[in-house]
């Protein structure tokens, strides 16, 4: 399995192409267990409201490249928020 760097490195280069579950992996990594899980999507909480939002799709085993592009401002909002708070 693909270590949580590499997954992130992955989807900086190319947000299209992500696997649903390396997508989900990122995601509970950065912002814990999804809060709602239905057949297709996971919504994560984050310590914002608002965007940018973490919500993911499985369509047909693939992350969407717009969400994929969402996660990726998330963490970066999410380490500026770490670098504030020290």
């Amino acid at each position: 399995m693909a270590k949580v760097e590499d997954i992130v490195a992955k989807m900086r280069r190319n947000a299209k192409g992500i696997r649903f579950r390396d997508a989900q992996k990122v995601c509970e990594f950065y912002f814990g267990e999804a809060r709602q899980q239905s057949s297709s999507h996971c919504v994560y909480k984050t310590p914002w409201i608002g965007d940018p939002r973490v919500n993911i799709q499985n369509s047909k085993g693939m992350a969407k490249a717009y969400q994929v592009r969402q996660i990726l401002k998330a963490i970066d909002r999410l380490g500026v928020q770490d670098d504030v708070g020290e």
